[in-house]
């Protein structure tokens, strides 16, 4: 397979890697983005991040709560000038509203809004906007209590990040606190017990190989791997992390203090995981010089 200077490009920029190794890393994993990185990390060229799933689509996150079940939805658009828009904001308010009686994102769009399915509402929209826009996805959760939270609000329960944090023992003010901490820390669960077993494993299969670079014995690696992984279970579930507001305690343990438990969450950002091709100018260019 060919490695072309943008793949070298989009490596360097997902792992902090210098061009030489990224090169080099692309040739050996036969161009897999993803094999590269944790062939990067096994030679300890790669900063052990979360990969950053480059996030380029636009558009609102919009919360709602009723009662014990809050939601969160996404509404897609092509530009951030479309999701600054009154109308597009209103209409996404609509759709969140819609979204407390539904448990599905197909279920969201089959549902009635203001005498039209959500979907119709979506597309007489792009009619009048005249960009493209799409109900991406929603979630749901049902607790005691929900609280909402908003980063980068563009106005009232919408903007690029929206949380929901589920809980019990009714103390509102710590549970917004938590909310805030996840849109910040980005918490891959709330507990080990809900870390995906095959993000564990590919984790654990990275960090064996990066204690095997070292040549020590298996017995001493086995070790290594064992306190490494519990630092990565630590960081990657919602309780074993480092409180934002208070990092000498745990989300876990500084909930305890407050008398509340966290049961659940949800955390939508705009774009995620969508990738956006990039325009190459310098290529479009040459190609209409090239026709004229």
């Amino acid at each position: 397979m060919t490695i072309t200077a943008a793949m070298v490009k989009e490596l360097r920029d997902t792992s902090g890697a210098g061009m030489m190794d990224a090169k080099k890393a692309l040739t050996e994993t036969n161009g897999d983005m993803e094999a590269a990185v944790d062939w990067l990390r096994t030679k300890g060229l790669a900063k052990a991040a979360k990969k950053s799933g480059r996030t380029a689509a636009e558009g609102l996150v919009a919360v709602a709560v009723n009662g014990g079940k809050g939601v969160a939805v996404e509404v897609n658009s092509e530009t951030d000038f479309v999701a600054k828009n009154a109308d597009f904001q209103k209409m996404v308010s609509g759709i969140a509203t819609v979204a407390l009686g539904v448990d599905s994102t197909e279920a969201l769009k089959a549902a009635s809004m203001n005498g039209k399915t959500v979907e119709t509402v979506v597309t007489e929209a792009v009619a009048v906007i005249g960009e493209n826009m799409s109900v991406r996805r929603m979630a749901a959760i049902n607790a005691d209590g929900v609280v909402t939270y908003v980063h980068n609000a563009a106005t009232d329960g919408m903007g690029k990040i929206g949380v929901l944090v589920g809980f019990s023992g009714g103390n509102e003010g710590f549970a917004r606190q938590v909310a805030m901490h996840i849109a910040a820390a980005n918490p891959a669960s709330l507990s080990e017990a809900d870390l995906d077993p095959a993000v564990v494993a590919k984790e654990k299969a990275v960090q064996m190989d990066i204690a095997r670079e070292s040549g020590k014995p298996e017995a001493v690696i086995e070790k290594m791997i064992e306190g490494r992984m519990k630092k990565f279970v630590a960081e990657s579930t919602l309780l074993g992390q480092a409180f934002v507001i208070n990092p000498d305690l745990t989300v876990e343990a500084a909930a305890k203090e407050a008398g509340v438990t966290i049961t659940g969450f949800v955390r939508l950002e705009v774009g995620e995981g969508i990738e956006k091709e990039a325009d190459d100018f310098a290529a479009e260019v040459a190609r209409m010089n090239a026709k004229g």
